[in-house]
């Protein structure tokens, strides 16, 4: 067998029957902003957590939209509330106040 450098691994496919669309709805009624992110990234450039650990609000709504919600509890645990994100956010959502009310929906940070 030839190596080629790279291994298969398992496929990372999320099965989005089984996600719980009623708990994103809920946080949606929360924080309406969640429905405005583009996934721009600009939060995330900007992120001091971000440059030391996997701090990512761009990933996290991702996640959420996946049906992980415990990966983005993950990636936002380390959000130290500095409002960069915020002031660079071409679409204005309020991220600090997003980032709590994913807390508030999805679990303790």
């Amino acid at each position: 067998m030839v190596d080629f450098g790279f291994g298969l691994v398992p496929s990372s496919r999320i099965n989005l029957d089984l996600f719980d669309k009623a708990r994103y709805e809920e946080l949606a009624s929360v924080e309406p902003d969640v429905r405005k992110c583009m996934s721009c990234g600009s939060c995330t450039a900007v992120c001091t957590a971000g440059k030391y650990s996997a701090t990512s609000l761009r990933e996290a709504i991702e996640c959420i939209h996946n049906g992980q919600p415990d990966k983005a509890l993950g990636m936002l645990k380390s959000c130290q509330f500095c409002g960069k994100c915020t002031m660079v956010c071409p679409r204005g959502i309020n991220t600090r106040h997003l980032i709590l009310s994913i807390n508030k929906t999805y679990g303790k940070l």
